[in-house]
């Protein structure tokens, strides 16, 4: 009886903090056509050190590294769309077999999907803007297959998506912070950073919110694919944040530049930090417990079985 009574505290005070989420994406509604526009300043919108490539010691001349600047901000925000456009296919599941219409869950997955196609509509803009040179491997016909075939299995498993939700946003969640507090990024590119990252603030704190109730709740494929795909998931969705083939329009081979950045310390440490932020998440919502990390996520994190970095 006291465990129930435990729960139902811990679902309340849960729902109360939705609740304040709703109030606050009532009162900080940005609407990008109108508040975030403007265009780029700067030949090279990107400093040296914030390239993907710094720690490799290539010689490029700076039309190379402005054009390189360009191509990694464009894949960022196509890698972005096409992350955004998954995660509300999984919201508008949820709410389609939802019995629960006045839950301030309902509300807020409505307010979260609003302000995604903002982003989504900003960052096409951008791209525009951009003028991108690349080829987009994720626009493939066999990628997007792969995509039509994994994204049912997905929306059927509450607690993955919550985990790849936090991936997806505190992967570019720190770039973008490196990006705006950098004084030499370009002063657009800095302010969409900035708005982009005020608005998924609230992103992760709902996932933060909800994931312990799915794993709750959670199937034995749900759990596994938490514990065992979703480390290696975010991993692979750091690397392609900056795909291949975007190496190539400056005139580098694109598979062993990609390679080789995925291998540069300072690279790997930033998947490291990123995936760790993930973890403490997990860790914090009751999910894993301290001790008994999946090796999955160790690996991924650099971390021991606590989720203390080794």
């Amino acid at each position: 009886m006291a465990t129930r009574e435990t729960l139902r505290k811990d679902r309340a005070a849960r729902t109360r903090r939705v609740e304040r989420l709703n109030t606050a994406s009532v009162r900080r509604v940005i609407e990008p056509d109108t508040d975030v526009t403007g265009d780029f300043s700067q030949e090279q919108i990107v400093p040296d050190e914030l390239l993907s490539t710094a720690g490799l010691g290539l010689r490029l001349t700076p039309e190379q590294k402005a054009r390189l600047a360009r191509e990694e901000v464009a894949s960022m925000l196509r890698l972005g769309i096409t992350f955004e456009a998954a995660l509300m296919a999984g919201f508008s599941f949820r709410l389609a077999v939802s019995p629960r219409v006045t839950d301030p869950r309902f509300t807020y997955a409505l307010h979260e999907i609003g302000e995604e196609t903002r982003h989504s509509r900003l960052f096409a803009r951008v791209i525009g803007q951009l003028e991108p040179r690349q080829r987009n491997p994720l626009e493939s016909r066999l990628a997007r297959r792969a995509r039509g075939r994994a994204l049912p299995h997905l929306m059927r498993r509450p607690a993955t998506l919550d985990a790849l939700v936090l991936g997806g946003e505190e992967v570019p969640d720190l770039l973008q912070r490196l990006l705006a507090e950098h004084p030499d990024t370009d002063d657009y590119l800095r302010r969409i950073s900035h708005y982009h990252r005020q608005e998924e603030a609230r992103h992760l704190a709902y996932a933060r919110t909800t994931v312990a109730e799915h794993y709750a709740r959670a199937r034995r494929s749900d759990r596994l694919a938490l514990h065992w795909i979703v480390p290696g998931a975010i991993a692979v969705m750091f690397d392609m944040m900056v795909q291949p083939l975007v190496y190539r329009t400056v005139g580098l081979p694109a598979l062993r530049t990609w390679r080789a950045v995925r291998r540069d310390p300072r690279r790997v440490e930033l998947r490291r930090q990123a995936c760790r932020s993930v973890l403490k998440s997990l860790l914090d919502a009751g999910v894993f417990a301290p001790g008994r990390v999946p090796y999955a996520w160790r690996r991924a994190c650099a971390v021991d079985a606590s989720g203390v970095p080794v």
